[in-house]
């Protein structure tokens, strides 16, 4: 990275994660993959770290990818993050839009409260933006 450039972070939502351990060749797989590559600052929660590890089969597979994680930024969810959670998911209801996972407002909350930028491959979060000013990395 060039000197006085500001590195964004990048909080990597579980729908990425899942391709990329799984070689799917997508946009946001080779975006993940180039801010590995460039050393960028990727971020993850509780939330993805619960949902990647517990659908991971082999127990070799588990410890690496539990290793991998923990080389990775954790942003920790406060009381605030699981109430604004709440916000997004009832002012979405209150405009027709029902988000199918509500565990994906947590994650756009904690981005929202964090400024991070997400990375994910998941259409709530398409619906969440709408109304938000939810920071996406655009991988099409």
């Amino acid at each position: 990275m060039a000197k006085g450039t500001v590195q964004l972070m990048i909080l990597v939502d579980t729908s990425v994660w899942i391709d990329f351990f799984t070689n799917r060749p997508a946009g946001h797989v080779e975006a993940l993959s180039k801010f590995i590559e460039d050393g960028d600052n990727i971020a993850t929660c509780g939330i993805v770290l619960a949902e990647v590890l517990q659908g991971i089969k082999k127990d070799a597979e588990y410890k690496k990818t539990k290793e991998l994680f923990s080389s990775i930024i954790y942003v920790p969810m406060q009381r605030s993050t699981f109430i604004k959670s709440a916000d997004i998911y009832r002012e979405l209801r209150k405009k027709g839009v029902t988000i199918s996972k509500s565990l994906d407002c947590m994650i756009a909350s904690l981005a929202l409260e964090n400024d991070i930028y997400l990375l994910d491959n998941d259409q709530d979060f398409d619906y969440i933006e709408q109304y938000f000013e939810l920071k996406r990395i655009n991988s099409s």
